[in-house]
């Protein structure tokens, strides 16, 4: 007799081949998996804890005030012409977005180890549900930022529509840098240890806490090939007007993230076949 449903769609599971095959026409058919990941993260970061979401805040504001105390302060570091709280902020913004997709990404496949071993997904859902689910502290935190601005009367510029692009540049590069780093700890465990100096580092790297004026002009396409130079610079002209404006610089900065996030694409494709065994 027929059945009396409809035919289940079968899924024929192969190796990739070669370097060419992403497969994201795949990772789209499970888009809703990755809504339900992303949720799952966000659940699970504030489960059990007293303030919740406002360590989305807690986090960028206590960094914000230690920054203006030694650098803006102690330090005397030029801010630009703008009040050094707003502008170190406004820095964090992105950095913290970054800093977290990139921790969290580099660890996900191996904390997610139980349900690659048992269920067939595509496996780059894990580090995306990481990416977005930083999304949700970072709006939370930019509120604050407007507040800020409105107490220090610092108005908003017709250009903040282009923060956009340069958030999309922030998450290319933290997705690109994640794949790479996930894919690698699954192999070589030690790449978990190293994340936190890693990103400690990167953030000295990057005019957070300093302006990227300072820098030599000789000098300012090698500091550009760092791609969160160019993000931090642009949040900045894009919401206080700073003078780091797009130039040369940004489409290095760009360049870099391109290169990153598709290069990360093909070798996490390519290392794929071996997370179920060696995760």
């Amino acid at each position: 007799m027929p059945p009396s449903s409809p035919a289940e769609e079968l899924t024929v599971l192969r190796p990739s081949r070669g370097w060419l095959d992403l497969n994201l026409r795949e990772v789209w058919r499970y888009r809703e998996l990755v809504y339900f990941l992303t949720w799952r993260d966000i659940k699970v970061r504030y489960k059990q804890t007293f303030l919740g979401a406002a360590w989305a805040i807690i986090q960028p504001f206590f960094t914000m005030v230690v920054f203006t105390l030694f650098f803006g302060r102690l330090a005397k570091v030029p801010s630009d012409n703008v009040p050094y709280p707003i502008f170190s902020y406004a820095a964090l913004l992105p950095w913290q977005l970054f800093s977290k997709a990139l921790s969290q990404a580099g660890r996900s496949l191996v904390s997610s180890r139980s349900i690659i071993t048992k269920v067939y997904f595509p496996r780059l859902i894990i580090p995306l549900a990481t990416l977005f689910g930083g999304l949700v502290d970072f709006f939370i935190a930019f509120v604050v930022l407007l507040g800020m601005m409105a107490y220090y009367h610092v108005a908003l510029l017709p250009r903040i529509w282009t923060l956009l692009p340069f958030l999309l540049l922030a998450l290319a590069t933290a997705l690109g840098v994640g794949l790479w780093l996930s894919a690698l700890n699954v192999l070589y465990r030690d790449v978990g240890y190293t994340l936190p100096f890693l990103t400690q580092f990167w953030m000295f790297i990057t005019p957070i806490a300093y302006s990227s004026t300072l820098v030599p002009p000789k000098w300012r396409l090698v500091y550009a090939l760092n791609p969160m130079a160019g993000v931090v610079d642009g949040f900045r002209w894009a919401l206080l007007g700073t003078p780091t404006g797009p130039g040369p610089s940004l489409w290095v900065s760009t360049a870099v993230a391109v290169l990153v996030l598709i290069s990360g694409l093909y070798f996490f494709r390519r290392m794929e076949r071996q997370f179920a065994d060696r995760v």
